[in-house]
């Protein structure tokens, strides 16, 4: 059990830090979902956006820091 609290401990952490970076920093991630590579299709009662790039990016940023957490802990 005391794994699983400490799962949940880190796992609510890291969303809390998640939060507020995009709380505070939020003004300026604003081109994350601009760039080149994602996928955005505007027609008259048609929207369809897929980020392709930018998941692309979020999932190596994402993969660092697991790793190095891995590596630390």
């Amino acid at each position: 059990m005391k794994e699983i609290a400490r799962i949940l401990i880190l796992g609510g952490g890291a969303l809390l830090v998640i939060g507020l970076i995009v709380y505070f920093l939020g003004d300026r991630l604003k081109g994350f979902g601009n760039l080149p590579g994602d996928i955005r299709i505007e027609r008259p009662g048609f929207n369809f956006y897929m980020p392709i790039t930018s998941m692309l990016l979020l999932s190596v940023i994402l993969s660092f820091v697991i790793w190095l957490a891995r590596k630390l802990f």
